[in-house]
């Protein structure tokens, strides 16, 4: 199973890329703590330490590929994210791909991105 989910935000995507780049950010965003992942191969977690990964690939403004994990999952078990920055008029689009993940957070993860990630986001910006 893949999840395919779509979000547009009234900002350039240097800004959108900067929060899925930096865990702190992100954690202020969303509030809820997270820390690292400024550099390809760099640790990150989110949500208080209960996913963590790894940065994979980064294009600034482009693109951002992780491996990630909820602490729950067997160990050596990630899931591959990967976010697409398109710029779209005076925004962006953000679309999201995500795949190798347990069967069993499936619904846990394809109706979470939008409260977790697009929700909180565009709140930041538009604020």
């Amino acid at each position: 199973m893949a999840i395919h989910q779509e979000a547009t935000f009234a900002v350039e995507p240097e800004r959108i890329y900067e929060l899925l780049t930096n865990g702190a950010k992100l954690g202020d965003v969303t509030g809820r703590p997270g820390k690292g992942g400024g550099s390809a191969g760099a640790y990150f977690s989110l949500f208080d330490d209960w996913l963590e990964g790894r940065q994979i690939e980064l294009v600034p403004g482009e693109r951002v590929v992780q491996a990630w994990r909820f602490t729950e999952w067997d160990p050596g078990v990630y899931s591959i994210v990967r976010f697409t920055l398109t710029r779209d008029g005076d925004g962006t689009k953000l679309t999201v791909d995500q795949d190798g993940y347990p069967a069993a957070f499936h619904e846990h993860l394809s109706t979470n991105w939008r409260p977790f990630y697009f929700e909180p986001i565009a709140k930041h910006f538009a604020g």
